[in-house]
């Protein structure tokens, strides 16, 4: 089975969980792009994307706000158009399950909590994790594990 891990913003990634993470990649300039990794994907008939389920702040610029809301909806839609399963995950879901995995608290602030993510995400891969890509990568680990509790019951 093929995971998805997708953090869907413009500095995001995707990451992708074949046997281990496979391939990690910032997330593309365009929609023919993105469509174009997905479509890398071998076997993508058992293939389930899990997407962060994010939202613009109040305190955002509208244009950021709108380009973010963009690039969440044609990822939504390229899953959508390739019949790919997909699961909407919170970041206080996926990030408490690895708090209580690993028993640890993350921090509050965000370039701390951002190095941290990056330190969990480099022992899930031997690919070379940045502050961009840490969350897809995990996000897809977290995607996979979910999945195997799912087959397991």
């Amino acid at each position: 089975m093929n995971i998805i891990g997708i953090d869907p913003g413009k500095s995001g990634a995707i990451a992708i969980w074949d046997g281990g993470i496979d391939r990690v990649v910032k997330c593309p300039l365009s929609v023919d792009k993105m469509a174009e990794e997905i479509r890398k994907i071998k076997n993508i008939k058992n293939t389930i994307a899990y997407i962060e389920k994010v939202h613009a702040f109040p305190t955002d610029a509208r244009s950021s706000a709108f380009k973010f809301g963009m690039n969440y909806g044609e990822w939504l839609g390229i899953l959508g158009a390739m019949r790919i399963e997909t699961i909407l995950v919170t970041p206080q879901a996926w990030m408490k399950y690895f708090k209580e995995k690993l028993n640890i608290k993350l921090p509050k602030e965000k370039p701390k909590r951002k190095r941290k993510l990056k330190e969990i995400a480099s022992k899930y891969t031997d690919k070379s994790v940045t502050l961009y890509n840490a969350d897809a990568i995990l996000i897809a680990a977290y995607g996979f594990i979910q999945e195997t509790k799912r087959k397991e019951k």
